[in-house]
């Protein structure tokens, strides 16, 4: 489960929280009537999620429940609140908490990466997501170096240089950048995504049984209008046959949805590019080899001896269970990378020095406006069904995946990860 969905459940439950609420101030002069009482749970929630997020800021985190949830909440109340929590910064929690706890969520971070791509402030990042725990970058770089010195002389660049213009966009949904990953294709388990170009925000990644199959990616991109109830001014993929459907769609939709558009002479609803030339995504992909996807291919290959892929009940059960995973894992990614404050770059024309999650909420404080066009999502849900509806996106048939889910349930499996994931196979094969 993402933090994104999390804050939108949790906003879910606000406007139901203060919709029961009586309006004891009809004029609205009081400005706190929007700020719930100490020890709200819906609101510990959110404070809980900003901070394991890295938004530790009180007036960042003012703005960020303004805006995401309409709780008028002042930025010194923000750091009482903080503070009932024993939501703590990096510094006084590294200073006042034991040497061997806060060394040993060092190596367990360590642990997770075998590949050993990870620098100290990917560690730092996965540290907060996973235990809600910040440490300084300072300890973390300095106690790597002791456990594995020879981890900082094989991380450097790999990525080959290609010379690229400045990418410019008016606000978030401007333009969404989509395309497929295959580095996980060699183990069937192939990742398709959209990217906003203004944010820099990941708004999908999907596993998917074949991201080169036209009405797959199509799917995915109604999925995404469906989920924001929207569409981008303009999309961009590379000119590959498997895209055709979704430049058919945009056009479509535009011409229903907004056919102002096309008479006030705005650019296309979608452009292909070569793929090195879509930025947006292709800088996306390096990010996720190096966090996790060359880790995945290690964990993979510890099955070897376990896994015989021409034997169908154990084929059927990996499908499920490895799509499940990297689904999950997947969506953790994007959980950390639109939280992840970038650096500042005075030469870029969007927004940087801030998360993609801030800028994408407080767009006009970063000179944005939002471009989303809306659309009837009942017509986007018809079109969903006529193309071949989720079973598009699926690795295994809902009665497989029902069953398996069931026998998973009865195994009480406090989490599914990539260092537990064939012990859990072999746990339920026989079960099978």
């Amino acid at each position: 489960m993402t933090s994104l969905k999390g804050l939108e459940t949790l906003n879910d439950q606000l406007l139901n929280y203060f919709n029961s609420m009586s309006n004891n101030n009809p004029t609205g002069i009081n400005q706190h009537i929007r700020c719930p009482k100490k020890g709200d749970p819906v609101v510990e929630a959110l404070l809980s999620e900003y901070h394991r997020n890295g938004n530790t800021n009180r007036d960042l985190v003012s703005e960020l429940l303004l805006a995401n949830h309409q709780i008028q909440m002042a930025p010194a109340t923000v750091a009482r609140r903080f503070r009932d929590l024993n939501l703590r910064c990096a510094g006084s929690t590294t200073r006042d908490m034991p040497t061997e706890d806060r060394r040993q969520l060092v190596l367990d971070a360590m642990a997770k990466d075998p590949a050993r791509r990870q620098g100290p402030s990917s560690v730092k990042e996965a540290i907060a997501f996973g235990t809600g725990v910040h440490l300084t970058r300072q300890y973390i770089r300095e106690e790597m170096r002791v456990q594995d010195p020879a981890g900082f002389a094989e991380r450097e660049p790999s990525a080959k240089k290609v010379h690229r213009g400045v990418l410019i966009s008016l606000g978030p949904h401007h333009e969404w950048s989509a395309d497929g990953h295959d580095k996980l294709s060699a183990i069937g388990f192939p990742i398709w995504g959209v990217r906003d170009k203004w944010s820099g925000k990941w708004l999908g990644l999907w596993v998917v049984p074949n991201n080169r199959l036209k009405l797959s990616v199509a799917y995915l991109y109604l999925k995404l209008v469906s989920e924001l109830g929207g569409m981008p001014i303009q999309s961009t993929t590379d000119c590959g046959s498997e895209t055709t459907l979704i430049y058919g769609l945009a056009c479509a939709l535009r011409e229903h949805f907004a056919p102002e558009m096309d008479e006030a002479g705005i650019g296309a609803a979608h452009v292909f590019l070569k793929s090195i030339y879509n930025i947006t995504i292709e800088r996306g992909w390096l990010r996720i080899r190096l966090t996790w996807g060359d880790n995945v291919k290690l964990f993979w290959k510890a099955g070897e001896g376990i896994y015989n892929p021409t034997i169908p009940k154990q084929y059927e059960l990996v499908q499920w269970l490895w799509s499940k995973l990297i689904q999950q894992e997947l969506d953790v990614f994007v959980d950390r990378q639109n939280n992840h404050k970038v650096r500042t770059d005075n030469a870029k024309m969007n927004p940087s020095g801030v998360s993609p999650n801030v800028c994408h909420s407080l767009y006009t404080k970063y000179g944005g406006e939002d471009c989303l066009q809306p659309v009837d999502t009942d017509v986007i849900h018809q079109l969903m069904a006529d193309i071949g509806g989720e079973k598009l996106i699926q690795f295994v048939t809902p009665e497989y995946a029902a069953h398996a889910q069931s026998i998973y349930a009865t195994l009480n499996i406090q989490s599914l990860a990539f260092d537990n994931v064939w012990l859990i196979y072999s746990t339920m094969l026989p079960k099978m």
